[in-house]
């Protein structure tokens, strides 16, 4: 299940990955948010906060979330993965390497810390 986090700066999109994440998840809750981020700001500094192992996204979420990533490509400017899954975690440090725009990995009680970083817009 994804539920969308409030109180975050309005630059900032988050979500909160608990359960399981399916296709439908996505759909409903992760490409409307990221659409209406990219529409109003044109770039994209996203928030995920995976409280569930990555085996629970089903083969459809994984779709929806290359979609997404895919589509957003060139407006993807931060984002950060909450986690305390150590392997997660280090695919994000790497990724940032190969993607447009920045990724970091936190620790879930680095949360405050993730959303501090995410509130700096890069310019």
């Amino acid at each position: 299940m994804l539920t969308i986090i409030p109180n975050l700066p309005d630059h900032v999109f988050g979500v909160r990955a608990s359960d399981e994440v399916t296709q439908d998840d996505l759909k409903q809750v992760l490409l409307p948010g990221l659409e209406a981020l990219s529409e109003r700001y044109k770039e994209i500094y996203y928030l995920l906060v995976l409280e569930t192992d990555v085996k629970n996204f089903t083969a459809g979420a994984w779709i929806q979330d290359l979609i997404a990533g895919v589509k957003h490509l060139t407006q993807w400017k931060k984002m950060a993965i909450v986690t305390d899954q150590k392997s997660v975690e280090k695919f994000t440090d790497i990724f940032s390497y190969v993607s447009p725009g920045e990724a970091k990995g936190y620790e879930l009680s680095e949360l405050p810390q993730a959303i501090d970083w995410l509130s700096i817009k890069e310019s």
